[in-house]
């Protein structure tokens, strides 16, 4: 199983995928880790990253997610369709889970947080480039108001078994937990 846990910077997608990672019995990738210095060095300045920037890290985060043995878990915010795209063209069968909360959740857990290279500043700019899961893309939807060990749960649960239930969009802020298959095509 390969699974992506995506969301905007402070929805908590290392610690859940991290969790999730060891519900599942795999190996968990951190994506942030993957980033060239010179992206960093961008973040960290305040800078966001455009998509030529994006691409060949979305490469790279494709690439270790298809070649980790037994399947993997990996922290990405894949905020847009397109970068979920690049990431399924070298992960067939890629199943996400994307992290939502509000501006008000995402911010106050980015202001405690220490030693990360990402500010808070590039909130705002994350939640304009966030295109939420569509129709046709194998993934759940999970409130961030949910503790940590209540998201890998619910996320274990889930990716493990596809639900028969059509997919439905949801709005960037949801108040629940929502199974979102791909369409069969």
């Amino acid at each position: 199983m390969r699974v992506v846990v995506m969301g905007v910077s402070g929805s908590g997608k290392s610690t859940v995928g991290s969790l999730l990672a060891r519900r599942l019995g795999v190996e968990f990738i951190d994506a942030d880790g993957l980033h060239p210095a010179t992206n960093v060095a961008k973040m960290a300045a305040g800078t966001p990253l455009d998509d030529a920037d994006r691409e060949p890290w979305l490469r790279d985060v494709a690439r270790e997610l298809a070649a980790a043995r037994g399947g993997a878990v990996v922290a990405c915010s894949a905020l847009r369709r397109r970068y979920r795209d690049t990431l399924r063209r070298g992960v067939p069968g890629l199943v996400l889970v994307h992290l939502v909360g509000t501006r008000t959740q995402l911010a106050a857990r980015l202001g405690a947080r220490l030693d990360h290279f990402m500010p808070a500043s590039l909130l705002d700019t994350q939640l304009a480039a966030l295109e939420p899961l569509q129709e046709d893309e194998a993934g759940i939807v999970l409130d961030i108001r949910q503790p940590p060990d209540a998201l890998a749960d619910e996320a274990a649960r889930r990716v493990r078994v596809p639900s028969p239930e059509p997919a439905t969009p949801l709005p960037p802020r949801c108040d629940h937990a929502q199974v979102r298959p791909a369409a069969a095509g």
